[in-house]
């Protein structure tokens, strides 16, 4: 017996699924008329044998037809100190790369100057899904990972695994109350 569909509140599963940290990435790619980018959250590994990724591009992205025709694109993973890039990579229109360094990939993909760690891929497959696809990368090559905290998106704004402030450690009177400190969930 199926079970009854029930209609669901778009803005509801926005909030709902918000409380699901996200990394940000940004997906690159090389067109015929210059290079294109969309900021992205919906970025995953899927195999390790062989090595896929995926992303999910809206169907109303101006990128994606461009991207899937090049047939190759780069992820970028964004670090903490890169939300002005994600927002632009984010915004509709305008010449995204002209405030951006970047290098072309072997695929000529972009690859963004800071990013975190990117992934150069080809388009391996497309699925249908809803107001989106899921396009499926062949991992063709991997850049060395930078150290730094992601940039992250949780609950409609940006966040980082980096603490926010910092707090004075308590003045040690001596040696021995030093090594006494309380450790476990009682320092945190």
């Amino acid at each position: 017996m199926d079970a009854p569909q029930m209609v669901i509140d778009s803005r509801q599963f926005r909030k709902v699924l918000g409380h699901f940290c996200t990394g940000v990435a940004v997906i690159t790619a090389q067109g015929d008329d210059g290079p294109v980018g969309f900021a992205c959250q919906s970025f995953a590994a899927l195999s390790l044998d062989p090595p896929l990724v995926l992303f999910c591009p809206a169907k109303k992205s101006r990128s994606w037809p461009v991207i899937e025709t090049a047939g190759t694109f780069a992820v970028n993973v964004l670090g903490d100190d890169q939300r002005d890039v994600s927002s632009v990579f984010g915004a509709p229109g305008g010449d995204k790369f002209e405030t951006v360094t970047w290098r072309p990939a072997a695929s000529g993909a972009p690859l963004l100057a800071g990013a975190l760690a990117w992934i150069d891929c080809t388009v391996e497959a497309v699925h249908d899904a809803g107001d989106h696809y899921i396009a499926v990368g062949r991992v063709l090559e991997l850049g060395e990972p930078e150290a730094g905290p992601p940039l992250l998106f949780y609950r409609g704004n940006y966040t980082s695994t980096a603490p926010e402030r910092t707090t004075p450690a308590p003045a040690r009177e001596s040696l021995e109350s030093f090594l006494t400190w309380p450790c476990g969930d009682d320092w945190l």
